[in-house]
């Protein structure tokens, strides 16, 4: 097996969501994907978007509205996600260094690296891919715990984050051209990438009894 047969699987039955994202985030190429990757941190998505309902009203639409808001406020606005205190602090500080060393959110999505991003406190390597890949539009795919288990689930583990995310990639990039025809219409190598993790997460969550992933309805 390679990662381009579990795409087509994924494809053929169905995966994304239809009502979500394009790029399946919700708000993707948006601050709000900033927001989002430390808030899902050890929490589950439905309580991310109650976090953001409240932060929106409170009137924040921007990086620059979030990094002036107090500290106080932000962390009760975030409580919802857990660990309200520490993504608070973590947040705020990520605003702020994106501002200050690259000035605008689209000014941060064109010029920053992964190495700056995995530099910054409370981000780690799939936080870091999850803003390139959904805010950024970078050619970087997302593997995460779910991506682990249903790859586990075909015989393959992996050492590392970097081993894992360079099976699942190379398996795209040798097969594109073949994508380009699954999908009937041109699609950027971002965009495949964008779309397979959302298709893993929500293969896995329909599909998962505790850490283990039923691989049953999944034809290879």
């Amino acid at each position: 097996m390679n990662s381009f047969e579990l795409l087509v699987a994924l494809k053929h039955q169905g995966y994304i969501k239809t009502t979500r994202d394009a790029l399946w985030w919700p708000r993707s190429r948006t601050f709000w994907v900033v927001v989002g990757a430390i808030l899902t941190q050890q929490s589950k998505w439905e309580n991310v978007e109650k976090s953001i309902e409240n932060l929106e009203s409170l009137g924040v639409d921007s990086l620059e509205k979030l990094a002036t808001l107090r500290m106080e406020t932000l962390v009760i606005a975030i409580q919802p996600s857990g660990f309200y205190h520490t993504k608070a602090k973590n947040l705020h500080q990520l605003a702020t260094q994106i501002l200050d060393k690259f000035g605008s959110f689209d000014f941060f999505c064109e010029h920053v690296s992964r190495e700056w991003l995995l530099d910054q406190k409370g981000i780690g390597e799939e936080s870091a891919d999850a803003i390139l890949c959904y805010a950024c539009q970078r050619e970087v795919l997302v593997v995460d715990a779910y991506t682990a288990r249903l790859v586990k689930g075909f015989g393959y583990e992996f050492e590392s984050y970097q081993e894992l995310q360079a099976w699942m990639q190379e398996g795209v990039l040798h097969h594109f051209e073949k994508i380009q025809k699954l999908y009937s219409r041109e699609m950027s190598v971002a965009e495949v990438y964008a779309r397979f993790h959302g298709k893993i997460v929500e293969f896995c969550k329909q599909n998962s009894k505790g850490k283990v992933v039923d691989i049953g309805s999944l034809s290879l």
